[in-house]
C-alpha cells in the first residue's frame, strides 16, 4: 500500500525522455570540490569522480548532481574556467561508462552551465536562482534544459546576513513566482523549485520552510528538497556534518510526507529505501 502521495506536478523532459514524479526521485550529490560542507575533497578528479557515481547509482540515484564550486560559507572563490576545468572530465568519464543516467551541474554561472551542457548533462541546479549571473535566464532559454530555481538571498558569503523576511514561506514562493514568471516569458519550460534549505535563513526559518514547503504546490512544479546532512540539523543538535544522518532521515520523511518529489542527498541507499517504504 501506498502511504505518502507526491502532489500532482509537471513532468521535466531529458533530452525528449519524461520524468514524472508519480514516485519520488533521489538526486544524488556528486561533490567534486575540495571544500565541500560534507564530502569536500574525497572525489576529486575523474577516476574517484566516476567511482563514486557508480555507487550512488548502484544505490538507486535517478539523478547525479555534480557540483565543482562549494557554495558553502566562506568557501575559497574558483574562476569560472578552474570551474569547468574540474567538471568536464568528471562528466566525459560517467557519460562514458553510465551512458544512461540523468546528470545535473550545480552551478551559478552560465558559462559553466552551458560548457557542461554541451559534454552531455541534462539538467542545471542554480543555487542562486539567476542572481548572481544576469546571462543565465537567458542561457536556459537557449538551451533548453530543465532548470532547478533555487531561492538564496546575497552570495554565498553574505547570504547569512540577508535573514530578515515577514513571512519566511511566503516571501520564498513571492521570490520564486517571479523567477517563474520571467522564465516562462522567456520560453523556458521545464521548471524544478528549491526553497533553499540553509541559504540566507535561519535555524528556526528553515524549519518553517520544512513544515510548509507543500505550500510551494500552488505552481504545479516539481519541488527539490535539499537538507542532507546541512547545518539546520548539526548546529541543531550541537554535533557535526557525518553525525546526522538519522535526523536527514527523520527531515526527509517530514518533505515526503508533504509531496516533495526530489530528495537531493548524500546517502542514496537510506533515502531510496525511506521511498520504497511509503510508495511501494
Amino acid at each position: 500500500m501506498t502511504v505518502f502521495k507526491t502532489t500532482s506536478c509537471q513532468s521535466i523532459n531529458l533530452r525528449g525522455t519524461l520524468m514524472t514524479f508519480e514516485k519520488p526521485k533521489v538526486m544524488g550529490i556528486l561533490n567534486l570540490t575540495p571544500d565541500s560542507f560534507y564530502d569536500g575533497g574525497q572525489h576529486q578528479g575523474a577516476a574517484a569522480a566516476l567511482a563514486h557515481a557508480q555507487h550512488l547509482v548502484q544505490e538507486g540515484a535517478d539523478i547525479l548532481d555534480i557540483g565543482a564550486y562549494s557554495s558553502r560559507p566562506g568557501a575559497q572563490e574558483i574562476s569560472a574556467q578552474e570551474e569547468i576545468d574540474r567538471a568536464l572530465p568528471a562528466i566525459a568519464a560517467i557519460r562514458t561508462a553510465l551512458p544512461h543516467v540523468i546528470l545535473s551541474i550545480d552551478t551559478f554561472r552560465a558559462d559553466v552551465a552551458e560548457a557542461c551542457v554541451q559534454a552531455g548533462v541534462h539538467i542545471i541546479n542554480d543555487v542562486s536562482g539567476g542572481t548572481l549571473d544576469e546571462r543565465m535566464f537567458d542561457t536556459v532559454a537557449k538551451l533548453q534544459v530543465p532548470y532547478i530555481l533555487m531561492h538564496m538571498r546575497g552570495t554565498p558569503k553574505t547570504m547569512q546576513t540577508m535573514t530578515d523576511y515577514t513571512d519566511v514561506v511566503n516571501d520564498v514562493a513571492v521570490s520564486l513566482g517571479h523567477g517563474v514568471a520571467k522564465l516562462r516569458s522567456m520560453g523556458v519550460r521545464d521548471i524544478i523549485l528549491d526553497p533553499g534549505y540553509g541559504f540566507a535563513k535561519t535555524i528556526d526559518q528553515n524549519y518553517d520552510l520544512l513544515m510548509r514547503v507543500n505550500e510551494l504546490a500552488y505552481f504545479g512544479l516539481p519541488i527539490l528538497g535539499g537538507i542532507s546532512r546541512k547545518s539546520m540539523l548539526y548546529k541543531k543538535l550541537g554535533t557535526t556534518p557525518d553525525q546526522v544522518l538519522p535526523g536527514t532521515i527523520a527531515l526527509n520523511t517530514l518533505l515526503l510526507e508533504r509531496g516533495v518529489q526530489i530528495l537531493r542527498v548524500h546517502d542514496v541507499k537510506e533515502a531510496k529505501q525511506l521511498i520504497d517504504i511509503f510508495y511501494n
